[in-house]
């Protein structure tokens, strides 16, 4: 066997160990069989990866923060819709915004997309990649100004917590 070493290896080692364990849980059993198709797919997936690049770098101090802020999103816009719901009068004046988020590279799209739908009366109906702009639907156009404060600040995040190979603020 030669001296080469491969860099990565106990990383990678790791990283298909979470793999296996991810597709048992996703099987709901840990059996020769899901051990051995999960390593297999874990394999494929790892022979995948082109190697380091700035996109596999996750950031654990501004990642929880993110998450917060979403799970926050959720169960305000839980409470927002219901109440919505229930009231007798129609308080609501939907609006579409478009709003100008920082160029998190193609990665970002369905992440932020979702983030920001999970915000009280928000939708996300069109992403425009080229520009980074995103088309919001809102049930409550009094809030446009701090929805998009508040979608910016989701990009920041996720643009700390999962940095990609693309450079901030360029589009």
């Amino acid at each position: 066997m030669s001296g080469r070493r491969y860099p990565g290896t106990p990383r990678r080692a790791v990283t298909a160990a979470g793999l296996v364990m991810v597709w048992c849980g996703l099987w709901g059993s840990v059996s020769i069989a899901n051990l051995a198709s999960g390593l297999t797919l874990s394999v494929v997936v790892l022979a995948a990866d082109r190697g380091p690049t700035a996109c596999h770098v996750i950031r654990f101090r501004p990642l929880p923060r993110f998450a917060w802020l979403v799970l926050l999103d959720l169960a305000r816009s839980t409470v927002s819709v219901a109440i919505e719901i229930v009231t007798p009068n129609d308080g609501t004046e939907e609006v579409i915004i478009a709003v100008d988020l920082p160029a998190t590279g193609s990665e970002h799209v369905l992440l932020l997309s979702a983030s920001i739908t999970l915000s009280p009366g928000t939708a996300v109906v069109d992403v425009d990649r080229s520009s980074g702009r995103y088309y919001i639907h809102l049930l409550h156009g009094r809030l446009s100004d701090s929805t998009a404060a508040h979608a910016r600040k989701l990009a920041d995040l996720a643009c700390e917590a999962l940095p990609t190979s693309s450079p901030m603020g360029v589009r």
